[in-house]
């Protein structure tokens, strides 16, 4: 921040008109005053000024206790003055500090008048002339200001309503899982790091950082491309199947942080915001659909029966993690969420399409043969008012949650619940999450007209059923990973098989054939490729197995013969001769509800080519 202080014999001004959007709202009396014998300090607000106020603005007020007394001077006039450096604040950054300036001037019994911001204004200033009448100043926010601490309280609730600290609980529990999470979250426990199992299956698959980009961006090989595909097409299905009218939307990634909506919601989230300056404002990267979301439904005409509804948008995500805390595929600074917002009428009926979401949320992750373990952030108004809705739900999770209790009205939700699966490595790993929103329907304007015809606010249900997609595959890996822990072969569910079946001919003899049965399996949208390289079978075998292909067909002469195929199922130790319409029924029937994607690679395995993920891959694993 940047000042000139002037001791103004004389000093008046008038604002004419506004100068830019964001131009204070003033009335008419306090466009224009006159002052004599005063102290005028015009003030630039620089970038980065709000982020260290409480260091300028301490600096700010001494300086000014301490030229006061010497000057004699009558009033403090504050006159906003854009012209005293080239790296300005945004609108509301500058007004936020003028105005906080203006208060600690006035808590310390100092006489002071803020000019106001954001107009062109004329003004006539006489100087008195003597030496401390005319000094300039400059004040540097040095360090970030910390983030005011909230007080939190930790409880245990069971599925039986009883409630423990903490401490009490895990004298008592057997279920290591929930105890973990209790020793990170509650006892800030530290837990041990290092490199899982995932981790390499996470790169075998083409999840990588991208080295020419910033930290924490990832980029995508097409393996892993048919993966976050086919995730995504899988959300948009969950979200229908909630029994309530859905839309899918898209929308753009940054949004201009002078717009209060914008700024408030920013605000509410908290720290690690992506932020951009350009043209002279300052935007927000999307660290959710949110805004895009309230932008467009505050557009629309609604009523009490168009709700509840949802939109759904998978929606490119920002959020500015630390470098040492990033991991690929679970922390990033860029990922896709398929993020969900509910509008429902009220509260009330908010409580019941919960039940719903959390019925989703907890079949998705069973049917990986995992469970949640949750946290429940609540607000200690509704923990105290919803306690057997609170119940409810964790007697239908069945098993205890941890709730974190937080002050009322500091966030724009009263309920907000992290479900946890606890990896390989016995660390929490946030997965799904579900908000109540009271708070953003009015700050976005978004408003229905229920039966009598008045405007009502409606009540917003944030989720993510599977978390983001990124997330979800980190669970699937995960789960692998625990498979061979236990000594089992790690595998993925078919319906995320890059490639689902492999066709391998033993010689060219038998392509013709081998030929028609991959264009039949293409019919019935099954992800199939062909092996037509001139290399031993064997060879073909076991690369077809590092890439875990879940069946190999291989056709010989008794397969061209016969009219069959002979199938080797991954992770089982068999294989079996089929007819070509057996096998595609059954895989039909395991793929069923799930999503078909395409191939994001040429059929031919031999018009590859030497993809890095895979090479390093195979040269790990070894010829075994």
């Amino acid at each position: 921040m940047r000042t000139l202080n002037i001791h103004a014999e004389e000093f008046c001004f008038k604002a004419l008109q506004k100068a830019i959007d964001d131009a204070e709202e003033v009335s008419e009396e306090r466009r224009g005053a006159s002052f004599r014998n005063a102290l005028v300090i015009f003030v630039t607000v620089e970038e980065g000024d709000d982020k260290g106020l409480d260091k300028i603005s301490n600096e700010f007020l001494e300086d000014v206790k301490e030229l006061l007394p010497k000057l004699k001077a009558d009033v403090v006039v504050l006159y906003p003055y854009a012209h005293l450096s080239p790296n300005l604040a945004p609108p509301h950054v500058a007004l936020k500090v003028l105005k906080h300036l203006e208060k600690i001037l006035k808590d310390n019994g100092i006489n002071v008048y803020r000019a106001p911001f954001g107009w062109y204004k004329s003004f006539m200033i006489k100087c008195y002339g003597h030496p401390l009448s005319e000094l300039s100043r400059e004040f540097k926010p040095g360090e970030l200001v910390r983030r005011v601490q909230i007080t939190k309280e930790f409880l245990v609730v069971t599925p039986e309503g009883k409630v423990f600290k903490p401490e009490e609980f895990l004298k008592i529990s057997k279920d290591e899982e929930l105890n973990i999470l209790i020793e990170k979250e509650a006892l800030k426990k530290e837990l041990k790091g290092g490199k899982g199992r995932a981790s390499d299956y996470i790169r075998k698959f083409g999840f990588e950082w991208e080295p020419m980009s910033d930290s924490g961006h990832m980029r995508y090989e097409p393996h892993a491309t048919i993966l976050m595909d086919a995730v995504a097409e899988y959300s948009w299905k969950l979200a229908k199947s909630l029994g309530i009218p859905v839309f899918r939307v898209r929308g753009t990634n940054m949004f201009n942080l002078k717009l209060k909506p914008v700024r408030e919601h920013a605000e509410l989230f908290g720290d690690r915001l992506y932020e951009i300056d350009m043209d002279g404002d300052r935007f927000v990267l999307r660290y959710a659909a949110c805004h895009q979301q309230f932008a467009l439904v505050k557009d629309w005409v609604l009523s009490y029966k168009d709700l509840p509804f949802g939109l759904l948008e998978i929606a490119d995500s920002y959020r500015y993690e630390q470098k040492g805390e990033i991991v690929l595929l679970f922390r990033m600074r860029k990922f896709h969420m398929p993020d969900l917002h509910i509008f429902t009428k009220d509260l009330n009926e908010a409580l019941k399409v919960i039940y719903k979401v959390q019925e989703v949320i907890f079949n998705e992750i069973r049917k990986l043969g995992r469970s949640y373990v949750s946290i429940y952030n609540v607000t200690h108004r509704f923990f105290k008012d919803y306690f057997d809705f609170i119940v409810e739900l964790i007697r239908r999770e069945g098993r205890p949650a941890l709730i974190t209790l937080y002050p009322d009205d500091i966030y724009y939700w009263v309920l907000n619940v992290e479900y946890n699966i606890i990896d390989e490595l016995k660390r929490p790993r946030e997965i799904a999450t579900f908000q109540i929103d009271i708070g953003n329907a009015k700050r976005f304007g978004i408003k229905y007209l229920d039966e009598k015809g008045d405007e009502r606010y409606p009540v917003i249900i944030h989720t993510a059923l599977i978390g983001s997609i990124e997330r979800y595959l980190y669970a699937v890996f995960d789960t692998a990973a625990l498979m061979e822990r236990e000594g089992k072969c790690p595998t993925i569910p078919l319906w995320l098989a890059p490639i689902q079946v492999r066709i391998i001919p033993v010689k060219k003899g038998h392509m013709e054939y081998s030929m028609k049965v991959l264009e039949e399996l293409l019919r019935n949208n099954i992800r199939a490729d062909i092996d037509d390289r001139d290399l031993s079978l064997g060879k073909r075998i076991r690369e077809a197995g590092i890439e875990w292909v879940p069946y190999i067909v291989v056709i010989g002469d008794r397969e061209v013969k016969t009219g069959t195929i002979n199938v080797r199922f991954r992770g089982k130790g068999m294989q079996k001769s089929m007819r070509l319409e057996e096998f595609i029924k059954m895989i039909n029937k395991e793929l069923e509800g799930y999503p078909r994607v395409d191939l994001t690679l040429p059929h031919r395995v031999s018009q590859r080519p030497s993809l890095p993920y895979l090479r390093e891959v195979r040269a790990a694993e070894g010829p075994t």
